[in-house]
């Protein structure tokens, strides 16, 4: 394998006997590029003043056709960028990976949603998450991963898009994102996180205006991308197609220029939401590094606007450093990708233990683990939990390995995939753990036949389910079926069913939160999200208790659709006129923050998951360091296992800051502790001023700066957001 060095240097030599080194093809600036030890600036750099302007205009916009979506484009991605051989600039081939590798690639692992991830509040499960991601697109050829969605899931609790999500609380989201981002980039694949900023419904997505103040948006989803590009090292950014307070987001100085490449330091590139660039030299001057997928603004027209003097030959060289910069940060350069089978089987094992962390106990009344020895019938009914689990939509969407297990319809508008149940058969993974038991399956689609089947069984399981899909988002939060001609009332169905047989157990396959009408009427509630390539497998262990859920909460469950902060979705006028979304009402106040300023009660809080055992947090002591340099402090306590069955307890640090900065209480800290029956560990969790995600400051809008507040901290502990202790206070003068 040659060396880049080598190829540089026999690229220019080849470069300059063709063109006499004029200034179609510039003499470089020094006889030999820099050794491969250099670093990836001073390599950008070099190649940077080796290239024509047509060339660099080639590396700053999509290569796909203006009828991009008619055809499949290289190795079957989403996007496209020739590479330069005479300077030996690779391809670019782009895919979109939220929750496994998207588009036309190939067949790839079904993760379970983002959202599941967040749920497992484990770093080392997402690195893992992130590792399948980044090593099937590097098996497949694809070096630009196209996911990290962290928009706050909080904001639209019916957005199409949240179970891409990591959930509603910025340090939570930004966290489990950096850790998905930082594996795939392990994998010599840039990654990207998006899709920046406030792109929190689908409804309009490319005419919405997000109204928000400076401290707000600091404080809420732009904390959320602060913690993902800071703790990652991410070197890709995608903004969004929507207007945030009057400006487009891919054209937004505030958001690029200010914040990103400003504040926060970013050395990669920005690139464009597929279609979402508006102009050219605005769009370039405010910081939008590459048009997607082709050429509209970033081709012809920008190359014109450079030698006119619209846009500097500066900012095109810059464009051009943090793309070419992004490929030797990330190893591109040095380690080229063999195209190659991916590993299935240990990605599909993954898959499935980020599902059993993930997965959710929402209620349990006495029926759950189920008893092996003692069942000999078991009614399952709905959502196709004969054959597969339901996966999400739109350019998250994942061909599994081993092809999906049933495809319907074009149900909504807008919507170009169709609904994908992914080959995973809660009913044989149910069946194949009570060999001699009866289990029986009825569709659902008929609540009467249903009830009599449960009627005769010794327990029933509903399978409950709601899609999701970019591009649109959902009517209502309760279980409304929108896939079939002549939809499910699946609400009802529960209902029928829990009053045939009172052991009834509701599993939820959704990609966010849901109202539960029927709650109190039966026995038990797992949420399993998407659950991915083996969750029907996956589920059936948590049911018959040989995985102890553990599972948290990454998002709150309102008890109404009324509690919302607007109970009513913002629609636009017409697809061309800008209308507003206002976030001003919730602020900074996103999810369980806004149930607390409000004192509403949700049907299930922020970090709130049972477990077939007991915990107890006891003897919290707290200790602050008020030292300017190293301001921070400690929560040590005593974490038992009460119970008779082995699981972990997730402990969560929320902080209250002085009543002067007129914040709620957030989290700040937690950790996930597994233990053995009766075993009792000492846990301390460490909280610093100087981290990432700013836990002892506020936004100061005058300062445009994080400031810690003089006053008392209070210092809470426990296992949810609504189940809280105070560990102490300290002041800060």
């Amino acid at each position: 394998m040659r060396t880049l060095g080598l190829a540089l240097s026999l690229a220019f030599m080849l470069a300059t006997v063709a063109c006499g080194g004029n200034s179609t093809n510039p003499t470089p600036s020094s006889p030999l590029p820099p050794p491969s030890t250099a670093t990836p600036d001073v390599r950008a750099d070099y190649l940077v003043s080796q290239m024509t302007l047509a060339e660099k205009v080639q590396l700053v916009h999509g290569g796909a056709a203006l009828d991009w979506t008619q055809h499949t484009l290289p190795r079957g991605g989403a996007g496209w960028i020739p590479g330069i051989p005479r300077l030996g600039i690779p391809d670019l081939y782009f895919s979109d990976g939220s929750v496994g590798v998207g588009n036309s690639v190939g067949p790839a692992t079904a993760l379970p949603s983002s959202v599941a991830s967040a749920a497992s509040w484990d770093l080392n499960e997402a690195a893992k998450y992130g590792q399948v991601i980044g090593a099937e697109s590097r098996a497949y050829g694809i070096n630009v991963n196209l996911g990290g969605n962290v928009n706050l899931a909080g904001r639209e609790p019916r957005g199409g898009r949240n179970f891409e999500t990591k959930g509603e609380d910025p340090i939570l989201a930004g966290k489990i994102t950096a850790a998905h981002l930082k594996a795939i980039q392990g994998q010599f694949v840039i990654a990207g996180i998006k899709h920046f900023g406030f792109n929190d419904q689908e409804t309009g997505r490319t005419t919405a205006n997000a109204l928000i103040d400076e401290r707000s948006g600091r404080e809420s989803d732009l904390l959320a991308f602060e913690i993902g590009v800071k703790d990652s090292g991410v070197q890709s950014v995608m903004c969004s197609y929507n207007l945030v307070n009057g400006t487009y987001a891919c054209e937004n100085q505030y958001l690029l220029n200010t914040v990103l490449k400003g504040d926060w330091a970013f050395p990669g590139f920005v690139m464009s939401d597929w279609d979402a660039t508006h102009s050219t030299v605005n769009a370039a001057q405010a910081g939008l590094d590459q048009e997607q997928p082709e050429n509209i603004y970033f081709g012809s027209n920008l190359l014109q606007a450079v030698q006119t003097g619209q846009v500097p030959q500066t900012r095109i060289d810059d464009m051009v450093h943090r793309i070419l910069r992004a490929m030797f940060a990330v190893g591109i350069f040095d380690h080229p990708a063999t195209v190659q089978p991916i590993d299935a089987v240990t990605d599909a094992a993954i898959a499935q233990e980020t599902e059993e962390q993930g997965a959710v106990l929402l209620k349990n009344s006495g029926s759950l683990p189920l008893d092996k020895t003692a069942i000999a019938s078991i009614a399952v009914i709905g959502s196709h939990a004969d054959v597969g689990v339901l996966s999400g939509g739109g350019s998250a969407q994942v061909n599994p390995v081993g092809g999906p297990a049933l495809t319907e319809g074009r149900p909504c508008p807008p919507c170009w995939a169709q609904v994908m149940w992914d080959p995973s058969s809660p009913l044989q993974a149910i069946q194949a753990k009570v060999p001699l038991a009866s289990v029986t399956f009825n569709d659902g689609s008929n609540a009467s036949a249903a009830a009599a089947l449960a009627a005769s069984s010794n327990v029933a399981i509903v399978f409950v389910s709601q899609w999701e899909s970019e591009a649109m988002d959902l009517p209502s939060l309760n279980f409304t079926d929108v896939i079939h001609p002549t939809p499910i009332n699946q609400d009802a169905l529960v209902n029928a069913v829990a009053a045939a047989n009172p052991h009834t157990v509701v599993v939820l396959e959704n990609g966010g939160a849901n109202v539960l009408p029927w709650l109190a009427n039966v026995n038990a509630v797992l949420e399993a999200w998407y659950p991915g390539q083996r969750g029907g497998d996956a589920i059936a262990n948590i049911l018959f208790g040989d995985v102890n859920p553990s599972g948290k909460l990454p998002i709150t469950f309102p008890a109404s659709v009324n509690d919302l902060p607007r109970p009513v979705l913002a629609t636009p006028p017409n697809s061309t006129t800008p209308f507003n979304v206002d976030y001003t009402t919730d602020a900074a106040n996103v999810g369980y923050k806004w149930y607390d300023t409000k004192g509403l009660t949700p049907l299930f809080p922020f970090g709130f998951g049972l477990s077939y055992t007991t915990f107890a947090i006891t003897n919290p002591q707290l200790t602050a360091n008020l030292s300017a340099n190293s301001l921070g402090f400690q929560v040590s306590f005593s974490l038992q296992n009460t119970g008779a069955r082995a699981g972990s307890e997730v402990a969560q640090v929320y902080l209250g800051l002085p009543a002067s900065t007129g914040e709620p209480k957030r989290l700040v800290g937690w950790q996930k502790v597994p233990l053995s029956a009766g075993q009792q560990q000492s846990v301390t969790v460490n909280v610093v001023a100087a981290d990432s995600s700013h836990p002892l400051s506020y936004w100061d809008v005058n300062a445009h700066a994080w400031l810690a507040a003089p006053g008392t901290y209070t210092v809470y502990l426990g296992n949810s957001s609504r189940n809280l202790t105070t560990a102490g206070t300290f002041q800060l003068p």
